[in-house]
């Protein structure tokens, strides 16, 4: 079941920002998982963005502004995040993110489906990839992974450490508030941090940012391991057309990650964006939705101006 939210309460101050009409998709687990829905939407080629932690559809809302004049464009905020439902007893692993953005995208039964994959969107979105690697016409790539790597920056294991870590995340928001100086290069105006850090501003409601941490799979034990290996074993049967787009200084997703997508993907075209960040669309916003725009235009037989 598909409806319009107006119910929620959205600073007045931000709307400027992200002007976007919010929708509500029902997970068949009763949750209500909010998206942004926008352009054509009679459009062939959908372009679905997958946000990771501690972001929400507010990441992308430049690049979605730049494309819905001639794609449809769907970004949801994963069950947890953004303003979407914020559960205190859902299971917030990769499976399930995973099984909800498949719901969400068959629900609109697209045609084409063309992915901007961050951080650990990456994985959510090539684990939808990899099941309908029919459907997926191409993929953009900024600063993720969906594969092993036991590359981990010291203030994020913190975050993993068991009892202290969730107790830190969500008491303080020692998460995404740090990450609005560490994820960048360029500082954030107080507007676009406040659209940041707005979904994330008590203790319940920093739920998912806490566990979403907590599901990096380091280990064979792990009860997310298996999933994110399946994914990786599957990588190399998406032979579609694929950019990545690459912020040098990122602290957590550095260019070791992007060497290895290269071992799967070596005939991608990437660019490095030597003073970007990790969050590579406040960094580098201009050249990044240049890129994308051309690319995406280019793999759904339109010309770009």
């Amino acid at each position: 079941m598909v409806t319009v939210n107006n119910s929620f309460s959205f600073p007045e101050d931000l709307r400027e920002e992200y002007p976007f009409k919010q929708n509500n998709y029902t997970t068949k687990q009763g949750f209500n998982l909010n998206y942004i829905d926008v352009g054509h939407k009679d459009s062939l080629n959908v372009i679905v963005m997958v946000h990771g932690n501690p972001t929400w559809s507010f990441y992308y809302r430049n690049l979605v502004k730049s494309l819905e004049n001639n794609f449809r464009v769907i970004v949801p905020d994963h069950i947890g995040c953004g303003l979407s439902d914020k559960p205190q007893n859902f299971n917030y692993t990769l499976e399930n993110h995973i099984n909800h953005l498949e719901q969400l995208i068959e629900s609109i039964r697209p045609n084409n489906v063309h992915l901007v994959v961050h951080d650990w969107g990456g994985a959510i979105g090539m684990g939808y990839a990899t099941r309908h690697a029919d459907k997926v016409r191409s993929i953009v790539f900024l600063n993720t992974a969906a594969f092993r790597n036991h590359e981990i920056p010291s203030s994020i294991s913190i975050c993993k450490l068991p009892w202290i870590g969730e107790k830190i995340v969500r008491t303080f928001n020692a998460f995404a508030w740090p990450a609005t100086f560490m994820a960048v290069e360029k500082k954030l105006s107080p507007l676009v941090k406040k659209g940041y850090l707005f979904p994330y501003n008590n203790y319940n409601n920093r739920i998912a940012t806490a566990r979403f941490v907590k599901d990096i799979p380091l280990t064979k034990d792990h009860p997310s391991y298996d999933k994110l290996l399946d994914i990786e074993s599957k990588l190399r049967t998406l032979t579609c057309p694929k950019l990545f787009l690459w912020g040098a200084k990122d602290f957590c997703f550095t260019t070791n990650f992007l060497n290895k997508w290269k071992e799967f993907y070596p005939e991608a075209k990437s660019v490095i964006y030597q003073e970007g960040g990790h969050y590579i669309l406040e960094d580098e916003k201009d050249n990044v939705i240049k890129e994308a725009n051309r690319f995406f235009m280019e793999n759904s037989n339109l010309q770009y101006h």
